[in-house]
């Protein structure tokens, strides 16, 4: 059986971009994560040591956006979920969206967003 947890549109402020001055003015960065794991035992027992600790999951996507420096949204993204899978062994996938709404492109748009999805290794 699989379950979802979602923690979406966390707001950070990063120091990450292929400009110099991206990272050294920083900016904000928006995360999504989705995390499957099957959670039937937590439904049935109602114990947070049996289900995705999502407060926890929280503070470590804040310490990576906020203390690391990457050029490259993919390279966030792509830790991001790397740590969720190697600290939390319930999730089975984590698929990571990593928006950037203030890119150093001449042109009107919202966001620029990357997406990885990562899975436990069998």
């Amino acid at each position: 059986m699989s379950h979802r947890v979602s923690l979406k549109n966390m707001v950070f402020y990063g120091f990450h971009g292929v400009y110099e001055f991206e990272r050294e003015l920083g900016q904000r960065f928006y995360v999504d994560l989705d995390l499957k794991a099957d959670l039937s035992q937590a439904g049935k027992s109602d114990n947070l040591q049996e289900t995705v600790d999502y407060v926890s999951i929280y503070n470590q996507t804040k310490e990576i956006v906020e203390n690391n420096r990457f050029q490259l949204l993919e390279a966030l993204a792509y830790h991001i979920g790397g740590e969720v899978l190697r600290l939390h062994p319930l999730v089975e996938e984590v698929i990571v969206r990593v928006r950037k709404p203030s890119v150093p492109i001449a042109a009107a748009l919202d966001y620029v967003e990357v997406e990885s999805v990562r899975r436990r290794e069998q």
